[in-house]
Formats: structure tokens, C-alpha cells, sequence
């Protein structure tokens, strides 16, 4: 592979300033667009806030519109629940371009993909050393389309993982859990308090690694991982329009390979399913002998992707593998999950996970921090997913933002009357997150005689779920002992009443690994089996009685 002659090569200052006094070329119209979604992405990751959508409630059915026009999302969702969610019918304005005009999604829209064009941009060497070696294509890149069956063939059988690597996830859940909650800390004046996210280091280091790896390998994730990349690919292979080469005029000088962005072998045969339509290579050669052709001839291209059957084969084996594999670990059962509170609105636990995109939407829109991406609370399908740690925050009455920016239906959008059971939903009742419990070992009425309402002054539900009693302790021993009832107020828990909002548990002044009070999701609305309580009564511990009585 030959490096390219120094006598045609240009500083990027010059090359930028010729293109203007020239007139103005396609790059320089494509680098305009590619940063205006960019913009347009940052506009839509630091709008989703909850004072945002209460000033602006009109805004949040925009903020998922880069998710709802993922057509991998759809396909993913359509798989797992044999439905489509309305809004992901939008990704038919991406797929219908992309059967004209082949991959230019990841070339001209794709936020993710902008990054690591622009940190390749910078990372490039210097003008003398250029060299179209790192450009030539690699088999390396059929990867991606493994991850891809690998990843569907998970879906048919109901466990959607695609949100771990499709790059307009990937990017949200990593400005939602690290990029924003690092600006806040380092700036909170601009950006807003600082907001915590468990595990955000991995979230975070992996964003660092995938684009560092530019380093080594120019656009490495489009080219190697991206599972959205590569379904793109496979429609490109229809498109109408292509780069076309003549091979009459051509004379061999690499330079259309310098900044290929794809790794297409603009220079040979064109690899319709890994070029991104960035017009590089048309612009940087210096005969013209590339021009981008309505139906070029067919001898000139390489349609698809040069996959092995056995591969594939052994990568739709391990999708099929994955979902028994996973699901034997029973944390999906209401036995293992009590511990999983998820948000409100949450369809039940296994629709939630053939839902669930792992794109952090909830979590950046929540305003009291309470949404955090899982670790394996609910087994290895729900890592990243959303559940409710009620140890950094709670769940506000009058807040139901969630449901608003989930792109798949996980979450379902509900009204404040819907959640409270105000109104017209009176005859339903609010909805139950779950049940606040008390650990009478660490409860310091209970077990040190200390005054403590601190839960039943913060409940927030009318009447409260949580009301102080008696306890009748004896004192003495023998046949002299006798009842009284002198020691301090003890804390009861009505469950008939409770909503599992976690306010009591996040105030509670008890700290350690675990607090005094405490929420599980014991009797969820969102779980068939949260009929089978009844909530006519009030649960007593023994030797407990209401105060007054």
C-alpha cells in the first residue's frame, strides 16, 4: 500500500480555504449537517431535564426522535414483543433514504459516529505524513454483522440486548450516566447540581476506550462494532446511487483512500455495505475519476459482506444460547426481584426487559436522581436497565417525566390523576411502586428507645401510610413484672396506603448498608401477583398498637 506522493498533499487549512474560494463543495456541506446533529444531540441531552418538560411540555415528544428513528430499535422491539411502539415508526425515515442512497446515516447524521469522526480528525497525522495505509478495508470489519445476528437471533427469543451496542444508545446512556454528571461536578453553576449514577465509571471508560481506539484503528467502532452500522450495510446493498470509479482515468495515487471514512476501497471495487457516503474520496482525487452514479454497474462494486456460513451460523448459535442461559439465573422471577423497583409506569418485569433499550432517557429526566442504571440486581439481562435506588433519591408525586421519553413503551406514559388514582382512575387506586418494610433491629424506636418520626413526618401520601403507635414493654421480672407503655412512639406501616414512593427511606437518619426503613416491591401494580394482598388492612407488628387506642 503506497503512501501518498508528498507533492499532492495539502495542509488541511489550505485545502479548507481552497474549497471556499472554489464554491462550496459537498464536504463542506456534509461537515455543516454532521454538526448540526451534533448540536441538535446536545440540545436534546441537556433539554431532558424535568424543570425543562414543565416549562416546555411540548418538548417531550421530540427528545427520543434520534431513538425513534433507529431502525434497529424498531426491528429489535418488533422481535422481542411482536408489536411495533408508534413512535418507532419514524425509523422508516431513515431506512427509505438508505435504500436510495446507501449508508449515510453513519456519514451524515450519526452523532456517535461524528464523535469519532472528529477525534479521528484529530488524532490524524501530520501533513508529510499521511499515509491511506490505516484506510484500506480489513476483514476485521465483518464483525459487526456478527454482533448483529448474534444480537437478533437473541430478540426472537425475547431478550433484547441491542441497547449495549447501538451507537445512539451507547451515546445517550454515556452522556446521561458520566459526560452530564461530570460537567455538573465540575461546573454546577452551568450545568446544574451534581447528579450520581452507579457504575458511571464503566459507563464512562468505555465511552473513553471506544473512542481512543481511533488511535490504533481509525473509526474503529463504526468500521468493527456497530450493530446499527451494519444492518445499514446490509440495506446499502440496494441502493440506487454509489460511488463510481473509471478506471480509465484513474491513475493509482491512493489519495482517495487517505480519508475514507469507511474503509471502502474506493479505489478498487467499491464496498457498497461499508461506505458512508462521505464523498472524500471523490473530492480529494485528483483527476475526477470518481463520481457518485444512479445505477452504476454492478461489476464495479462488492454489494454485501463476504461472510462466512460458518460464523454466522456459530453467532446465531450463541444468540440462541444467550436467552435460556441468562433466564436460568431466575432473577427475573418475583422471588429473586424484590429488590428491582422500577420506575412508574414500567410494564411488568419480562415485557420490561424486552422493552428496555438501556438508554438512560429516564434517568437524565428524573429530578431527583432516583433513576440509576442497574448492575445485575434483575441477572445479566438487566444491566443498564433502570430501577429506583431510594438510597440517593425518591419518587415525586407529581412527576411522571419518565414515562414521557421512554422510546419503546418500557415505561408507560401516564398522566398525574393516572398515577395518584385521582379522578376519573379513582376507582383504580394510585399506583403501587411497592411497600415499605421496618427493620425493628435497626429501627431506633424499636430497638434503642430512641424518639425517632422522621418517616412518618416525610410520608407524603393523604391520609399516611406511615403512622407512629405504642409499644407495651414488661418491666421486671418474675411473677413481678408488669406492661407499660412508656416507651417512645414507634413507626407503623399501613400497607393498604403505602405507594412505595421511597421518600421515607431516603430520609431516614438510620445510615449503613442498609436503612431502618425500607422499600421492596412487594405488591407493584405493575405485577400479576399484586392482587393477591389485602389491602383492607393494616399490617401490625406484634405488641404494637395505634396511638390513641
Amino acid at each position: 500500500m503506497s503512501a501518498v506522493p508528498a507533492a499532492q498533499q495539502r495542509p488541511k487549512i489550505t485545502r479548507f480555504r481552497d474549497s471556499w474560494r472554489n464554491g462550496l463543495r459537498i464536504t463542506s456541506i456534509r461537515i455543516v449537517v454532521q454538526t448540526a446533529m451534533f448540536g441538535l444531540f446536545l440540545a436534546f441531552v441537556f433539554l431532558n431535564t424535568f424543570a425543562q418538560l414543565d416549562r416546555l411540555p411540548g418538548l417531550r415528544d421530540w427528545l427520543s426522535k434520534f431513538l425513534e428513528i433507529d431502525p434497529l430499535i424498531a426491528l429489535a422491539t418488533a422481535l422481542t414483543t411482536h408489536t411495533v411502539y408508534r413512535g418507532l415508526l419514524w425509523s422508516l425515515v431513515l431506512l427509505i433514504p438508505t435504500l436510495f442512497l446507501g449508508r449515510f446515516f453513519c456519514g451524515w447524521v450519526c452523532p456517535y459516529g461524528t464523535l469519532h469522526q472528529f477525534v479521528g480528525w484529530l488524532l490524524r497525522s501530520k501533513p508529510g505524513k499521511e499515509d491511506a495505509h490505516p484506510n484500506r478495508y480489513r476483514p476485521l470489519q465483518h464483525v459487526k454483522y456478527y454482533i448483529l445476528v448474534a444480537m437478533l437471533v437473541a430478540a426472537v427469543f425475547g431478550s433484547v440486548q441491542i441497547g449495549l451496542l447501538d451507537p445512539i444508545c451507547l451515546l445517550f446512556r454515556s452522556f446521561t450516566a458520566a459526560v452530564v454528571p461530570s460537567l455538573n461536578t465540575a461546573a454546577p453553576a452551568l450545568f446544574g447540581a451534581p447528579r450520581f449514577h452507579q457504575g458511571a465509571w464503566l459507563i464512562g471508560f468505555i465511552l473513553f476506550g471506544l473512542v481512543a481506539a481511533n488511535l490504533v484503528y481509525p473509526r474503529f467502532f463504526c468500521r468493527v462494532l456497530c450493530p446499527l452500522g451494519a444492518l445499514l450495510g446490509l440495506l446499502a446493498r440496494f441502493a440506487w446511487w454509489r460511488m463510481e470509479r473509471d478506471p480509465d482515468t484513474c491513475g493509482g495515487c491512493d489519495r482517495c483512500r487517505l480519508h475514507c471514512e469507511g474503509a471502502c476501497d474506493p479505489h478498487a471495487k467499491l464496498r457498497k455495505a461499508e461506505c458512508f457516503v462521505c464523498f472524500n474520496c471523490m473530492e480529494e482525487c485528483p483527476e475526477n475519476s470518481l463520481r457518485f452514479a444512479f445505477f452504476a454497474p454492478r461489476a464495479h462494486e462488492v454489494a454485501g459482506p463476504d461472510l462466512q456460513r460458518r460464523k454466522l451460523i456459530f453467532a446465531g448459535a450463541t444468540g440462541l444460547l444467550f436467552y435460556p442461559f441468562v433466564r436460568t439465573t431466575g432473577r427475573v422471577t418475583r422471588n429473586f426481584a424484590s429488590s428491582v423497583i422500577r420506575p412508574p409506569g414500567a410494564t411488568e418485569e419480562l415485557e420490561f426487559l424486552e422493552r428496555c433499550m438501556k438508554c438512560g432517557q429516564c434517568m437524565k429526566v428524573c429530578p431527583t436522581n432516583v433513576i440509576q442504571p442497574a448492575w445485575f440486581e434483575s441477572g445479566v439481562e438487566g444491566l443498564w436497565t433502570p430501577l429506583m435506588n431510594f438510597r440517593i433519591g425518591h419518587c415525586q408525586l407529581n412527576c411522571t417525566a419518565c414515562g414521557h421519553v421512554c422510546p419503546t413503551g418500557a415505561i408507560q406514559r401516564l398522566s398525574v390523576p393516572q398515577k395518584l388514582g385521582l379522578n376519573e382512575f379513582a376507582t383504580q387506586g394510585p399506583l403501587h411502586l411497592g411497600t415499605a418494610h421496618i427493620d425493628v433491629g435497626r429501627c431506633l424506636p424499636y430497638s434503642a428507645g430512641i424518639p425517632c418520626q422522621v418517616c412518618e413526618e416525610v410520608c407524603p401520601t393523604s391520609p399516611k401510610a406511615i403512622h407512629v403507635g405504642r409499644r407495651r414493654r414488661r418491666r421486671g421480672r418474675g411473677w413481678g413484672a408488669v406492661e407499660a407503655d412508656d416507651s417512645p412512639p414507634v413507626p407503623v406501616v399501613d400497607i393498604s396506603l403505602c405507594i412505595g414512593c421511597g421518600l421515607c427511606e431516603r430520609e431516614c437518619p438510620v445510615v449503613g448498608d442498609r436503612r431502618a426503613i425500607y422499600v421492596t416491591a412487594d405488591g407493584e401494580t405493575r405485577s400479576q401477583g399484586c392482587a393477591d394482598r389485602d389491602h383492607n388492612r393494616s399490617v401490625r407488628l406484634p405488641g404494637v398498637t395505634p396511638a390513641g387506642d
